[in-house]
């Protein structure tokens, strides 16, 4: 984690939620939805697609905590290496696909230029 965060702020949700807990509260349930054991995909995927997404959206948070969950639901180290590739690659192919946006978009406002 860089020098802005800290595993510690973790520590500061309760008091957080306490600030807006309508919002939070809400938030809080539908982050809940990861958590749940009686879904069809079971926990240890659940922790794993988890994980990907937090390296794809860079959330230092999300990475420590869907990590240790993902341990504790017996995840591999060569399991959470296969997700964060797969995340890798998924990511650039987003990218791949905005690339390709960009080239139509350049071609359109290069022709209302002229």
């Amino acid at each position: 984690m860089s020098n802005y965060q800290s595993p510690h702020d973790l520590k500061s949700v309760p008091a957080f939620v306490a600030l807006a807990p309508v919002e939070a509260n809400a938030f809080l349930a539908f982050n809940h939805a990861v958590e749940r054991k009686d879904g069809l995909i079971p926990p240890k995927y659940r922790e794993l697609i988890s994980l990907a997404v937090a390296l794809t959206t860079q959330c230092a948070y999300c990475l420590d905590v869907h990590t240790a969950q993902a341990a504790r639901a017996g995840a591999s180290r060569e399991e959470v290496a296969e997700a964060a590739l797969i995340a890798a690659a998924v990511r650039a192919g987003g990218t791949l696909g905005h690339a390709l946006l960009a080239q139509r978009l350049f071609e359109r406002h290069r022709d209302e230029a002229e």
